[in-house]
């Protein structure tokens, strides 16, 4: 099999370096992609758009899916235009959008009424403890802006030096494609192969907002011990347990609400 990886916010590509080598192991290909607005496309626009076609350009049939945190919702993206060729979707400690609205009502976040008539956004998820150590920068986007602080957010049981790297990738999220309107009617029709993984201590991923993905995805949760990180902290871990979710299959309907 094939694994294509997509990051959550602030992160990159390079959030699974020690992932895909455990996934060869077990016999398998993974590639993973910098979205338009991160890692090394920080400076790019990141609209809905552009963060599906970023997918698209890389998507061969029977690739599984795996997208961690906001991930989800760009793996949705990317199913609606191309249901035929996704093989299975991976929802790692993940969102899933709301049919016909945006990605922000999904997160919990926030926004305002901007100079330009537009939206801004002032909070990117219903996670308080995100607020401590973000900011919006010049642009607009979400800087992360202490290192203490994120670290017991996304790796609270990775290694000082692991933690000292992996914040030193980060990069300011790009908040534009939040307030846009979310319809993917392709997506809730096809009903594709999924699985939803929970991460156990989890520091990000409000245990509610797991409870309710899973609902709506009508799986069974599988789970990994750790952090919001299982990429940093528990590489083969993740790994077996990527290739285990795509033998599940869904024990419900896809809800599209």
């Amino acid at each position: 099999m094939r694994f294509v990886l997509i990051h959550g916010g602030f992160h990159g590509a390079w959030c699974w370096s020690r992932t895909i080598p455990e996934l060869e192991k077990l016999g398998h290909t993974a590639l993973a992609i910098d979205l338009p607005g991160h890692g090394l496309r920080r400076d790019e626009r990141s609209t809905l758009a552009d963060r599906r076609g970023a997918i698209l350009e890389v998507l061969e049939p029977g690739d599984v899916l795996v997208g961690h945190s906001g991930g989800g919702y760009d793996i949705s993206l990317a199913a609606d235009a191309a249901p035929e060729t996704v093989g299975h979707l991976v929802y790692l400690a993940a969102g899933l959008p709301l049919e016909g609205r945006p990605v922000l009502a999904a997160t919990g976040g926030a926004s305002e009424a901007a100079d330009d008539g537009g939206a801004r956004v002032t909070r990117l998820m219903g996670n308080e403890a995100m607020t401590r150590f973000t900011r919006p920068n010049a642009r607009g986007r979400m800087e992360c802006v202490d290192k203490d602080l994120a670290g017991d957010f996304f790796y609270h049981d990775c290694d000082p030096a692991t933690v000292d790297w992996a914040f030193a990738q980060l990069t300011p999220a790009p908040t534009e494609f939040l307030p846009e309107t979310v319809s993917i009617p392709r997506f809730w029709a096809a009903q594709p192969p999924r699985s939803y993984i929970r991460c156990l201590e989890d520091c990000a991923k409000p245990l509610a907002m797991s409870h309710e993905v899973v609902r709506r995805l009508g799986v069974e949760p599988l789970a990994i011990a750790g952090s919001h990180s299982p990429f940093l902290s528990r590489p083969a871990e993740l790994a077996e347990l990527l290739v285990a979710a795509t033998a599940t299959r869904p024990t419900g309907p896809l809800l599209p609400v």
